[in-house]
């Protein structure tokens, strides 16, 4: 069974090159195949694309003005949109890139019931520019885009196989949630998401499933949630009751 529609976060840095800047047309190709797998199975998607490869906020001058900084990275998010919006043209797959803010005739601007349309007929969604506002992630724009659309489940797909109780890069016996509450997440500061898009799922009662991208078949899998079958993740919903670390 597959989720009937879902919003996925994909960092700029996922579809970067090796070296997290440009474009990895590999991984990209990987991505896009695997959405029209499930678009064509059923599944609503709207995706989120960060701007990491291209400009990140904590590369500015310390001088700069950190406005201007995350607008930059606005900009930056936009162009990976149409970059991978093409892909999707290479495999027959309509997708269309919405901005809260506009561009002119480069994107479309967002409308929520525009947007649900759009998924209706089979349209991939990419999510661009954020919230159109400075001091706000990516992964609030997710939150947001969700909750509006009423997805069913929120897939972060990271470079990590999940939500970890300290930083598995620094600590040797970081120990990783099966299953874990949104409150949890929050009161800890674990590196799920940020707290307001934390907050903000929890409030709207969508779930989320944080996964690692480059496993085989992962956006396919995450999108059979709850059934991910061998797909390693953190389930993350405020109905878990209590906290579980994976085996």
């Amino acid at each position: 069974m597959m989720l009937k529609r879902t919003v996925i976060k994909l960092s700029g840095e996922a579809i970067g090159n090796t070296s997290g800047t440009g474009y990895n047309d590999v991984v990209i190709d990987s991505i896009v195949s695997q959405v029209c797998t499930v678009v064509q199975a059923g599944t609503e998607v709207a995706l989120v694309i960060g701007g990491g490869n291209l400009w990140r906020g904590i590369q500015a001058r310390p001088d700069m003005d950190r406005v201007k900084a995350d607008q930059m990275g606005m900009l930056a998010t936009v162009m990976n949109a149409i970059y991978l919006a093409e892909a999707f043209k290479r495999y027959k797959q309509k997708a269309v890139v919405m901005t809260p803010i506009p561009f002119g005739n480069i994107t479309v601007q967002y409308n929520n019931d525009n947007a649900l349309e759009y998924l209706a007929k089979g349209t991939v969604i990419i999510n661009a520019a954020g919230l159109g506002h400075p001091m706000f992630s990516t992964d609030t724009i997710t939150a947001l885009r969700a909750a509006e659309l009423e997805a069913d489940c929120i897939l972060y797909a990271k470079n990590v196989d999940g939500v970890y109780d300290k930083d598995p890069k620094r600590v040797v016996d970081a120990k990783k949630y099966k299953t874990l509450n949104y409150q949890t997440a929050v009161s800890q500061s674990l590196n799920a998401a940020d707290m307001a898009a934390m907050h903000l799922s929890h409030e709207s009662g969508i779930p989320s499933f944080v996964f690692k991208l480059d496993e085989e078949n992962s956006i396919i899998k995450a999108c059979a949630y709850p059934d991910t079958g061998s797909l390693e993740g953190t389930y993350i919903s405020c109905d878990i009751k209590e906290d579980f670390y994976a085996s």
